[in-house]
């Protein structure tokens, strides 16, 4: 899966695990997740992002969960890694993980699921002009906590 080959990069460039293998073990004990993401020794940045995307899932509008993982995540990455991959190669690292990990994004998101996800959506959507609007709604809040989300890993990167 993604998330394994998300984690098999993250061991492979010496990144500590411990937290997000603490959060499946919580998850997989059937809590609130809510508690669960108060209850992390995590930053209040990283707390908020969850706490938005588990709050879009919870209010349970296809049509705004697609647009939030839509313009918060698929039509943003590709463009995104495909600079992560050029600055690794540049600086000659072996990384071959992270690498096959952030090349599989590209692939995927922009080739497949980006033009796919934007189909749903517009689908979801159905000509309502009411959906339109929670959908562009959530999507602006959702570039919004990403860019705090991105700009607090920035700021902690070592």
């Amino acid at each position: 899966s993604h998330f394994e080959m998300y984690l098999d990069s993250m061991k492979e460039i010496g990144a500590d695990t411990s937290k997000i293998k603490h959060l499946i073990r919580l998850v997989k004990e059937r809590k609130d997740i809510f508690k669960i993401i108060e209850s992390l020794q995590i930053s209040n940045e990283i707390k908020d992002f969850l706490n938005f995307t588990f709050s879009v899932i919870k209010e349970n509008k296809t049509h705004i969960t697609a647009a939030v993982f839509t313009f918060g995540r698929e039509d943003l990455i590709p463009n995104m890694f495909i600079e992560i991959v050029r600055k690794i190669k540049s600086e000659n690292k072996t990384v071959d993980s992270l690498i096959y990990y952030l090349e599989r994004h590209i692939e995927m998101d922009g080739d497949h699921h980006g033009p796919m996800a934007m189909n749903m959506v517009t689908s979801l959507c159905e000509n309502n002009d009411k959906k339109i609007k929670e959908a562009l709604d959530a999507s602006k809040l959702a570039l919004k906590k990403r860019i705090k989300l991105w700009d607090h890993i920035r700021k902690n990167l070592k």
